[in-house]
């Protein structure tokens, strides 16, 4: 299974979310580390751990960024 995800550049840091999850969204100072909190809360949302999802850049849009979460759900 793929999922988007989008991390987008704000004035105080950068805000990711995943737009087909409500409430799956979270902040952060560095593009990194919102992206790891992201992943943290993986096996709460998705019930995957975060080590079993691979991040992959997809594609840059003005000042946001499209990740692709891969998963296998087995």
């Amino acid at each position: 299974m793929v999922i988007d995800l989008i991390v987008k550049k704000e004035l105080d840091g950068y805000s990711a979310y995943v737009p087909s999850i409500k409430g799956y969204e979270s902040w952060a100072e560095s593009e990194e580390r919102v992206i790891e909190k992201i992943l943290a809360m993986s096996d709460f949302y998705l019930k995957i751990p975060k080590e079993k999802i691979t991040v992959d850049k997809a594609r840059k849009e003005d000042n946001e960024i499209v990740y692709k979460l891969v998963f296998d759900k087995n």
